[in-house]
């Protein structure tokens, strides 16, 4: 049975990529782009897909809030696997008869991200465009391929331009080198995705209104037990001013000692502890094969 995988599409997104490269096995998957974060995760937690595949942070703009806020507030879904895939931006220009160039540019479209990862180019080479946003760099990509005869361009993936009648007018783009995105996975069911050395647990931790130092207190239960946190970040609990969840990531699988027992203090001081999943991750040194992906 094959299984159904939703992503943020449309087709030839960074995360189309992340979940190929988590499920290679392609004869054994169906592949559901959705329009926006909120849509993957709604259609897994409905079972009308069996995984989502979603952005969660980025190494130079953060955290990916609509992810973190929807797995929070919205549903409730366990993390199965996290993917790194390494990210390059590209200039991309719709193909015409008479090539285009920066000079005649007059608008950009990406994501936010994206656009916020090549603001030095931006800057220095297109200072006079107008720049607005979509909700992935892959609808940018198509919404620019539909209109060849606009003076518009698109950041985007090298892979928009193997779908779409696209070329790049620019390579390489983004202002960073050392740019990577988190996806994870979520679902109900064993995603049976392969073992992996590093391992990582995620909870989210709400602190008691009325309990000074809860966050002390909360994180000193993982430093005398020697575990290491690798992120905290704090969410809006949507309740009132100065209310927040905390996401914790733990470098570490779930253990039988260690973990329950760093639970349990933290629960002992009032605070509540949500489990969101111990899962294997990833990493892609190098973005995928363009021919792999059809």
């Amino acid at each position: 049975m094959r299984r159904r995988i939703a992503f943020l599409g449309p087709r030839g997104t960074f995360t189309e990529e992340a979940a190929r490269a988590i499920f290679p096995d392609e004869d054994k998957n169906e592949w559901v782009p959705r329009k926006n974060i909120a849509d993957c995760l709604e259609t897994t937690y409905r079972k009308e897909t069996d995984f989502g595949v979603v952005p969660i942070e980025n190494s130079i703009e953060g955290s990916v809030n609509l992810t973190l806020d929807w797995l929070i507030h919205e549903v409730n879904l366990p993390i199965l696997a996290e993917m790194v895939l390494p990210i390059t931006q590209h200039l991309l220009v719709a193909k015409r008869e008479i090539p285009i160039t920066l000079n005649h540019v007059e608008k950009v479209y990406s994501h936010p991200h994206a656009v916020a990862q090549c603001h030095h180019f931006l800057r220095e080479c297109l200072p006079h465009v107008e720049v607005e946003y979509t909700n992935s760099t892959a609808e940018a990509a198509q919404f620019v391929a539909n209109s060849p005869e606009k003076p518009w361009a698109a950041i985007g993936t090298s892979l928009a331009e193997e779908i779409y009648p696209l070329k790049i007018l620019h390579h390489q783009i983004q202002d960073h080198t050392n740019n990577y995105t988190r996806f994870i996975l979520v679902g109900e069911e064993n995603a049976f995705i392969g073992h992996s050395e590093k391992q990582k647990t995620s909870i989210l931790v709400t602190l008691p209104s009325d309990f000074p130092g809860a966050l002390y207190q909360v994180l000193a239960a993982f430093a005398w037990r020697k575990i290491n946190l690798s992120r905290i970040e704090s969410r809006p609990t949507k309740k009132g001013l100065g209310s927040y969840h905390f996401l914790i990531d733990i470098e570490q699988g779930m253990d039988d000692v260690l973990l329950p027992g760093a639970f349990a203090e933290i629960e002992a001081i009032g605070c509540e502890v949500r489990y969101l999943g111990t899962y294997p991750c990833f990493m892609v040194k190098e973005s995928i094969v363009k021919n792999k992906i059809s």
